[in-house]
């Protein structure tokens, strides 16, 4: 086996096999800000997988989003209890919207694709790979240059994710 399908092994139970380290790392992501900017994908195979390579013009993010039902504020005033349902059931997964506030956070860029690195009680967590769409590296790769001519990719459901919210991947 090569060292990606090792990765890959240990990653499909990161709870057995990367016990201690996966505590540690959620121990500080906890502590870290909601979006952070890092050098290197924590999975490197599920990165490369997804379309990463190793040069200028491509950014991976770190994004938290917090898990459980997500409810609507309880209305005040005079309503019809039959109208008080406070549920609010998204179209969205929680990946889109980890790739949607990434995308918020850095402008310039355009969202590539997505994977879950890890999860606790409260919070999910999603490296996004984003793609600068004006760098002079990015233009100039003819692999990846399509990406500058689109714009929205997230809000249009043009990644991954997206697409299988929206059932065009089963």
């Amino acid at each position: 086996m090569g060292m990606y399908k090792y990765i890959r092994e240990a990653w499909k139970r990161p709870k057995e096999a990367l016990k201690e380290i996966y505590r540690q790392r959620l121990l500080e992501w906890r502590r870290e800000q909601v979006t952070v900017r890092l050098i290197r994908p924590t999975r490197i195979d599920k990165a490369r997988s997804l379309g990463y390579k190793a040069k200028q013009g491509y950014i991976v993010v770190r994004q938290r989003v917090m898990r459980g039902g997500r409810m609507r504020p309880k209305p005040t005033g005079s309503r019809r209890s039959k109208r008080m349902s406070r549920r609010r059931d998204l179209a969205m997964s929680y990946q889109q919207v980890a790739e949607q506030r990434a995308m918020k956070k850095y402008r310039n860029c355009e969202v590539l694709n997505s994977y879950r690195v890890g999860e606790d009680g409260k919070y999910y967590w999603y490296e996004v790979i984003l793609v600068d769409r004006v760098h002079p590296a990015v233009l100039a790769d003819k692999r990846i240059n399509w990406i500058s001519s689109q714009k929205g990719r997230v809000l249009r459901g043009l990644t991954s994710s997206g697409k299988k919210s929206r059932g065009l991947r089963k």
